[in-house]
């Protein structure tokens, strides 16, 4: 089983929605929610190793866990990969934006996920393609 988390940065109803859309592929992909399964507020100390040991990948607008030495550190000491969707803006993607974007890089990030860990790719609302980081 492949699993996506989708950070709290991001609406936990969008993880809903994935994984639903999800089932009737039957490619063994599950997305769920950080905040639902950690909690509102759960440390990324406390969340990295345990989806690195599910050997799962997260999706984020919160780049500082690749700018943070420590943080950085986590996520390849778990062995976690980890998609930045960098926003136009400091205030991050509205809702729908949001939506546009992940679904949008939806077959990429299930392509890219199958890849060793760890790793970090990073897009913008104008690129086409992630760049690995």
């Amino acid at each position: 089983m492949n699993r996506i988390y989708i950070d709290e940065n991001i609406s936990p109803h969008l993880a809903s929605g994935l994984h639903i859309l999800e089932r009737p592929n039957g490619d063994a992909f599950e997305v769920l929610s950080i905040e639902s399964v950690f909690g509102r507020g759960a440390l990324d100390e406390d969340w990295l190793p345990k989806i690195g040991k599910e050997k799962g990948v997260v999706i984020t607008q919160d780049l500082n866990i690749h700018r943070t030495r420590r943080q950085r550190e986590l996520f390849e000491e778990h062995h976690v990969g980890v998609f930045f969707l960098s926003p136009p803006s400091k205030t991050g993607y509205q809702y729908w934006e949001m939506v546009e974007q992940i679904i949008k890089r939806w077959r990429e990030i299930k392509k890219l996920s199958k890849g060793n860990r760890p790793f970090a790719y990073r897009c913008t609302s104008r690129s086409t393609d992630f760049e690995r980081l």
